[in-house]
């Protein structure tokens, strides 16, 4: 499986790209961070970080897309500009019909350090030692891009299996209710025809 983990954020938006699947080693794809300049407007930047996130899904076709679920904070302005380009991502992502998860950075944390409140020099540690690199991603965005793909890695087959349940589930139940509804129509048309051959006598 690859994913790609993207740290969004509009002068610095982290991309890793990761494969590996639960329980067998990682192996780094690509790390890169799309820069914008914060002296553009901001349509111009997020056009940007549009681009530049759509010319590296369509570089390194990932089979999906784990981005960093927006969370409060006390700078409303960056909180912004945070939310705006994790939308572009998602969007990047529809575009394209892959699948993508939001997780929060506590969950990242905690798939790759065991700690939901690690710091950014422990994930970018753990980071490092899980993808076997010899030297670590740099900046922090990059390193926080890689340990969303990893969380998504090993977390993101358990929850797309129980969302595949809950559909078959849903759609079971459905098809019963279709099979049943079948059923009536075809009795009722039944009914009709020998009626209509009642009457003709």
């Amino acid at each position: 499986m690859r994913v790609m983990g993207v740290d969004p954020g509009l002068t610095r938006c982290g991309v890793g790209v990761v494969e590996g699947a639960p329980g067998k080693p990682l192996s780094l794809v690509h790390v890169s961070v799309v820069r914008t300049s914060p002296d553009d407007d901001i349509a111009l930047r997020l056009l940007g970080v549009e681009r530049g996130l759509e010319a590296l899904i369509d570089e390194w076709r990932p089979d999906a897309i784990a981005v960093e679920r927006v969370f409060a904070q006390h700078n409303v302005r960056t909180v912004m500009g945070t939310a705006q380009a994790a939308g572009i991502a998602l969007v990047a992502a529809a575009r394209r019909g892959l699948p993508v998860a939001m997780h929060t950075p506590s969950e990242a944390k905690a798939a790759v350090t065991g700690n939901g409140r690690a710091d950014k020099a422990q994930v970018t540690t753990m980071v490092t030692r899980l993808l076997r690199l010899e030297e670590a991603p740099k900046p922090a965005d990059a390193a926080d891009a890689l340990a969303l793909a990893i969380c998504h890695v090993w977390r993101g087959g358990a929850q797309a299996r129980l969302a595949a349940a809950r559909a078959g589930a849903g759609q079971g139940t459905h098809a019963q209710r279709n099979a049943a509804r079948i059923a009536a129509a075809q009795a009722a048309a039944k009914a009709a025809t020998r009626n209509r051959g009642g009457n003709a006598q």
